[in-house]
């Protein structure tokens, strides 16, 4: 049954699309200076995690990452994990967690048929990665994350850039904009 309401156009004074987004933008201009993430010695504050996420914005945007680009994720909890979680919808792109977890076939399969353009690694799983990016047919951009927690790391990198050299190049006050539609992939 179709009702007068389901004809209304959508403004701004009867409709905004619900994001995490706002939720970020909100913390960081309200607690600026409290802890959003703490990570062995170093604290995030809320302001600072959002200057980020904005660069990592910024910096896939310049990669030509848009609305419905696929960004992969092969992290175990550290701060680059929470930053993708706001930065990879603030660029209109899609963030696939990968299962640290999987093999090397079950990543390919995944990075595939997501249509992955970027990827982020730590380096703990690079040999498993690296093994799933040789059975992919698509190039996809690799960026190495490496946590500061853990210096005595013995594996090669397999990235093009390092995550905080390429997040340094971002900038932190880069204009984003909330989805269109909250049916919008994120």
């Amino acid at each position: 049954m179709v009702s007068a309401y389901d004809e209304l156009p959508r403004t701004p004074a009867n409709f905004v699309a619900l994001s995490p987004l706002r939720y970020l933008e909100r913390a960081a201009y309200i607690y600026p200076t409290q802890n959003a993430i703490i990570h062995g010695k170093r604290e995030i504050s809320w302001r600072e995690t959002y200057q980020r996420c904005r660069q990592f914005a910024h910096q896939l945007q310049k990669l030509g990452i848009g609305k419905n680009d696929t960004v992969s994720v092969l992290l175990p909890n550290i701060p680059a994990m929470i930053e993708a979680h706001f930065a990879v919808p603030m660029a209109g792109a899609v963030l696939n967690t990968l299962n640290t977890r999987l093999d090397a076939k079950n990543l390919a399969f995944m990075l595939e048929h997501a249509e992955t353009k970027v990827l982020l690694v730590d380096p703990e799983f690079s040999a498993v990665a690296k093994e799933a990016l040789d059975m992919v047919p698509q190039e996809i951009f690799v960026i190495d994350v490496e946590d500061e927690n853990y210096e005595e790391c013995f594996t090669t990198p397999i990235g093009q850039i390092e995550y905080e050299d390429w997040l340094a190049e971002g900038d932190a006050s880069f204009e984003w904009h909330l989805p269109q539609d909250e049916w919008d992939a994120i």
